[in-house]
């Protein structure tokens, strides 16, 4: 089992509100790329989808929730189909997407004990708990040419150091997404 956490990022490593939906001034920073940049399996997941588990905090499930069960192209299908562990202490229905089930007790236990593979996308709250707990084995960034200078980053300051090995680097569309392990 590993842990992979798959991230939008700009230059400067803000990761909030990039498609806007937060509401923030400056959110929407990874769509002003156009969508080529941001569609598909522009992460590269592969088997990932088809044997893993994602795993998500209680607003990226709800932007998702909303999102994906209208769709029906083949990336959608297999988010759709991919069994989803929902981190929450206020939700106790998400059965509006199928395969989503909450986290049953501790978040760290839980993915401790986990057999598949876990995708973390976005859940920035989820993430820092991993980091914390040294349970991430790979990240996945797809790096916009964009600087925000504000926001919550996927490394915050005063956080230990993080020492990792690139795996690979690819342009994607405006994007570079670039694999990373823990060296």
């Amino acid at each position: 089992m590993s842990v992979v956490v798959i991230q939008f990022m700009t230059l400067d490593g803000i990761v909030s509100d990039p498609d806007g939906s937060g509401g923030t001034p400056t959110g929407g920073w990874a769509f002003r790329h156009g969508p080529e940049t941001v569609a598909g399996d522009k992460f590269r997941l592969g088997a990932l989808l088809d044997e893993g588990v994602l795993l998500l905090g209680r607003t990226t499930w709800e932007l998702f929730a909303g999102l994906w069960p209208g769709r029906d192209d083949p990336f959608a299908a297999r988010m759709n189909a991919v069994p989803k562990l929902v981190a929450t202490r206020t939700l106790t229905d998400v059965s509006v997407w199928a395969n989503s089930e909450i986290v049953d007790g501790d978040l760290v236990d839980a993915v401790k004990q986990e057999r598949r593979d876990i995708i973390v996308t976005g859940s920035l709250s989820v993430v820092h708990r991993l980091v914390a707990e040294d349970l991430v084995d790979e990240y996945r960034l797809l790096t916009f040419p964009t600087v925000l200078r504000d926001g919550r980053r996927l490394f915050p300051a005063g956080g230990p150091p993080e020492h990792l090995r690139c795996l690979s680097a690819e342009q994607a569309g405006a994007a570079v997404l670039a694999r990373y392990q823990r060296a």
